[in-house]
């Protein structure tokens, strides 16, 4: 969990610190969601260098490397104006910080599928997304607090960014893993890699898991933070609503669907969660718009992002196993961060065309299609691998 927070704040201040401050200079909801979706565009296509994480050096020592390097990045947001005159040069910050932190997420995922039982795969993923969501809140949240108090915004990424480093320490309680393409040649290495992700893809579970990671479900993509004034919720308000607060209230709800995912189907627990976090969305675009309004259900819709987010993790270290963990995690990390990509681009769009319902019916519409389709797919492959079963165990022995 501490070892995964500097991923989430690198992503939390550039999403809630950075756009709030760039909604106040001016810039337009679609302006605000094109940088957070650059902050999201490196996590999409990270599978592609995952295999260095697995092939190179220590995940110790990646850690290490890719965590100065992404608290660097947070320390230096401060230092260009949140402006729509600095939105560019923030861009290329934002876009390189994100890069950097792919690899510190890599050593961890790659950490934890190499040291977790099978029945703990829910609580294992509850805790790292808690530590992600959580730390998501710490960059979002406590960067835009430090912004207002402190008046500037230098002092206040230069805050964030050191604490990210701090979490570095964690890494003296945790044991290293073996790899297993050790002593290999590196092309050897990359065959071996390339056919533990097959390996995974063949399998039934495997093949759900991918197809599960591209739909438009438990995105958490809505940009509360640069629609906040339509419910004359003030700057206090939107750092701990989603800041602080929603971190704290996402990691609850990491660790409640960790723990509920050890118990029932972890595929269909995600739909499920996805579907909550859509009814939250649907009942805020209803309901009267004040203050109080926006905390209570960007509150849910938090929760259920963190319910979402552990059965994520649930499922794909169910699915890949160990083996080459980085490339087959980020594999899945990878299409799963592309509805994030498109719904938050899909999100400012709907909002500029339709206004605020518009959007959040946009993204509850488009959770509740992918999420029955889903259901209704893995109930028919199931039912066929049912009978196909049946008709071996019939067949007669030779």
């Amino acid at each position: 969990m501490i070892l995964i927070i500097p991923f989430g704040a690198a992503s939390g201040y550039g999403s809630v610190t950075l756009a709030y401050q760039l909604k106040e200079a001016g810039a337009s909801v679609g302006e605000v969601a094109a940088l957070v979706a650059l902050g999201v565009l490196p996590q999409t296509w990270k599978f592609f260098w995952a295999p260095v994480v697995d092939l190179t050096l220590s995940q110790k020592k990646w850690y290490l490397i890719a965590g100065l390097l992404t608290a660097v990045g947070i320390g230096s947001m401060g230092f260009f104006p949140a402006t729509k005159a600095g939105l560019s040069a923030l861009s290329a910050i934002v876009f390189v910080t994100s890069l950097a932190s792919t690899f510190l997420g890599m050593a961890v995922e790659s950490l934890l599928a190499h040291s977790t039982p099978q029945e703990l795969k829910g609580r294992a993923g509850g805790w790292f997304q808690a530590g992600s969501l959580g730390g998501s809140g710490i960059g979002g949240g406590l960067g835009l607090l430090l912004f207002n108090r402190l008046h500037s915004p230098g002092a206040a990424s230069c805050i964030v960014g050191g604490l990210c480093f701090l979490c570095s320490f964690a890494l003296i309680g945790v044991p290293a893993s073996t790899r297993p393409a050790g002593g290999l040649s590196v092309l050897t290495s990359i065959t071996v890699t390339l056919k533990d992700v097959w390996g995974v893809v063949r399998r039934r579970k495997g093949a759900l898991a991918l197809v599960l990671c591209i739909l438009p479900i438990g995105s958490g993509a809505a940009p509360f933070s640069a629609v906040a004034t339509e419910w004359q919720a003030s700057a206090e308000t939107v750092a701990l609503v989603t800041g602080l607060l929603g971190g704290l209230i996402s990691a609850v709800g990491c660790l409640a669907g960790g723990w509920l995912c050890d118990r029932m189907n972890r595929q269909h627990a995600y739909v499920c969660f996805g579907l909550l976090q859509a009814a939250s969305a649907v009942a805020m675009a209803l309901l009267p718009r004040n203050e109080p309004m926006f905390i209570y259900w960007v509150s849910v819709y938090n929760f259920a992002n963190g319910l979402a987010y552990a059965a994520f993790t649930a499922f794909v270290l169910e699915a890949i196993g160990k083996g080459a963990a980085a490339t087959k995690y980020n594999a899945m990390a990878s299409l799963a961060n592309l509805p994030i990509y498109y719904m938050t681009n899909v999100d400012g769009w709907a909002h500029d065309h339709w206004n605020s319902s518009g959007m959040l019916y946009t993204e509850a519409g488009l959770a509740l299609a992918a999420g029955l389709g889903f259901l209704l797919t893995a109930k028919i492959l199931m039912r066929n691998n049912s009978e196909t079963a049946g008709n071996a165990a019939n067949q007669p022995a030779a």
